[in-house]
């Protein structure tokens, strides 16, 4: 019999993959239909046993994100879509509607994320806010970069229900009409762009530091200017 702290060894290690696994499928690095790595593949990439492997595999299928096909792999399971979420036309009414609902959801995951993230999720984060820069900069739309700062900061409150809600606003989420108006500027960022962008640095920092009301406090002030810059009237 294994001793107690190898039993939690592993449980850890097993729950490590599965947070690896579902922000590639949340993510949609493994899209719906996508075989995943084999067992071999997952044991030798993650550095874990069969068993972690299996663990992991079996918390995923539990969850509804995969299912195992006999004899031929798992594979990632459709997501159905809420209907009480799906979003409408980007009104000027919708979008103050979604921002208002973002500041509660998004303010309370920062918080979150300011505990519990660690090291790779913060470098994701960077990375996400240094594409957006070097895209806006270039007068190129920086939506993608935005999604994916925000959907990371979810992500990193290892709870997968804040990035299911995140994902169910699709589009909502960056409302997509107006910022890419907003962010043609040439070859130099517009000044929505560069705001907002310093406005998430602080979201990154607060974050970085482990301080949960700062990071909450941020993100309420970026949703907040977010609405004045989007309907100025």
């Amino acid at each position: 019999m294994l001793p107690d702290h190898a039993h939690k060894r592993g449980h850890s290690r097993a729950h490590d993959l599965v947070s690896s696994l579902t922000r590639q499928i949340l993510l949609g690095t493994f899209k719906p239909g996508d075989k995943l790595p084999s067992e071999n593949t997952l044991v030798r990439e993650h550095g874990v046993s069969r068993t972690v492997v299996r663990e992991a595999l079996s918390k995923l299928q539990a969850s509804g994100l995969v299912e195992p096909r006999h004899g031929i792999g798992t594979f990632v399971m459709a997501r159905q879509a809420q209907a009480g979420l799906r979003v409408a036309a980007e009104s000027a009414a919708n979008v103050r509607d979604l921002l208002e609902l973002r500041v509660g959801l998004e303010s309370q995951a920062a918080a979150l994320a300011a505990l519990r993230r660690d090291e790779g999720q913060l470098a994701r984060m960077r990375q996400a806010l240094d594409d957006y820069q070097d895209l806006a900069a270039a007068g190129d739309s920086c939506i993608e970069a935005d999604r994916r700062f925000h959907l990371l900061i979810a992500e990193a409150t290892g709870n997968l229900y804040f990035t299911e809600m995140l994902l169910q606003l699709g589009n909502g989420l960056i409302p997509r009409n107006r910022m890419a108006q907003a962010e043609r500027s040439g070859s130099k960022m517009a000044p929505q762009a560069y705001l907002a962008n310093l406005e998430h640095e602080a979201i990154l920092n607060a974050i970085r530091r482990q301080d949960p009301d700062a990071a909450r406090a941020a993100v309420c002030l970026h949703l907040s200017n977010s609405r004045d810059r989007l309907l100025p009237d």
